[in-house]
């Protein structure tokens, strides 16, 4: 057992609660955490208290506001307010409270929209964000200038890790903000159930998971619940390539990161002085997503793409190859992530 007091920011979040497991399993005895309701972290005045009260040795600042496109798209001024709000006041106050390691989680979106594939950790700032998440990657960039700014100026040992597009269990499925897995996930589940004409288990999928949008439950009783072959649609084109986590694999990866001796870390950082990728190194089509989700769930019906719905960024695909240097690399393939996630929304 350790004695280490580390505070995790954000331990009910699907990150969050991943490093929490992997901190336990590893024998750490001294985790602090505290809800939302217990703790605002925009509250600069409240985080102030915490830290000074608390005085943990590590910060793992998990704390974020999260969604997908739809979300980003719809709310960018509480995306980018509330993320700055966090991370500026765990990072000065944990500075302040005289924290010396501290691990801040950013986000694949910080990269231009056009970068180079794979994207590599030198890509930062050489072009133009995507537009539907520019409030959100603009407040995970400043969260990585932070970290570098007192790495600079006061010699704290601040880092930040950039994993790629996450899933697994604790995730959300809202289908109004949730991630694409979760969404898939949940909307095949749901044609599934059309199918067998279980309406009843519909109207509890509801209760649990939130409203579902009146366009999807139209297809749901219209199309998936007819005589005819079941149909789903899906957003977008089908053909954006994006690369994939299972979550604990990225809780992995920030414990080992947060673990290294410091001239290891530096030694795979210089000149970016601070953020290390985090991904499989495998991408694949959002068609061929949403196949390995139909099977998974076990929806026998087709899936059309709605290409008057936006597709975000061409291409997202993570150079991991200073992740591997460091000695980590993804144990949990995609078909097998995706079916412990459906495990857990099954459960939840």
């Amino acid at each position: 057992m350790t004695d280490t007091r580390i505070y995790v920011a954000g331990h009910r979040g699907m990150v969050g609660s991943a490093i929490v497991r992997v901190l336990q399993r590893q024998g750490h005895s001294r985790l602090i955490t505290r809800s939302h309701s217990e703790l605002d972290l925009t509250d600069q005045a409240a985080v102030r208290h915490f830290f000074a009260a608390e005085r943990p040795a590590q910060v793992y600042l998990a704390a974020a506001r999260v969604g997908g496109i739809h979300a980003n798209n719809t709310y960018p001024a509480e995306f980018i307010y509330q993320n700055l709000m966090i991370e500026a006041n765990i990072i000065h106050q944990a500075w302040l409270a005289g924290v010396r390691r501290l691990l801040f989680l950013g986000s694949s979106c910080i990269y231009p929209k056009h970068a180079a594939q794979p994207m590599s950790e030198e890509a930062l700032l050489t072009g133009t964000l995507e537009p539907t998440n520019e409030a959100y990657a603009i407040a995970k960039i400043a969260g990585i200038k932070l970290c570098e700014s007192y790495n600079r100026q006061y010699g704290t040992d601040y880092r930040s890790v950039m994993p790629t597009n996450l899933y697994g269990p604790g995730d959300h499925y809202d289908l109004q903000n949730s991630h694409v897995i979760p969404a898939m996930i949940r909307k095949l589940h749901l044609a599934k159930l059309a199918t067998g004409h279980d309406w009843a288990a519909i109207e509890q999928d509801e209760a649990r998971h939130g409203p579902i949008p009146a366009d999807l439950r139209h297809h749901l009783y219209a199309t998936c619940g007819s005589d005819t072959e079941a149909c789903l649609p899906l957003w977008g084109t089908g053909t954006p390539m994006r690369e994939f986590l299972y979550v604990d694999d990225m809780a992995e990866a920030s414990v080992h990161v947060m673990s290294l001796d410091k001239s290891a870390y530096d030694a795979h950082t210089r000149p970016m002085l601070s953020h290390i990728n985090v991904g499989s190194g495998e991408d694949l089509s959002i068609r061929q997503l949403a196949e390995t989700v139909a099977k998974v769930v076990g929806y026998a019906g087709r899936v059309e793409f709605d290409s008057s719905q936006p597709d975000g960024t061409p291409r997202k695909l993570l150079d991991v190859s200073r992740l591997h240097g460091l000695g980590c690399r993804a144990q949990v393939g995609l078909e097998e992530g995706l079916r412990r996630a459906y495990a857990d929304f099954l459960q939840r």
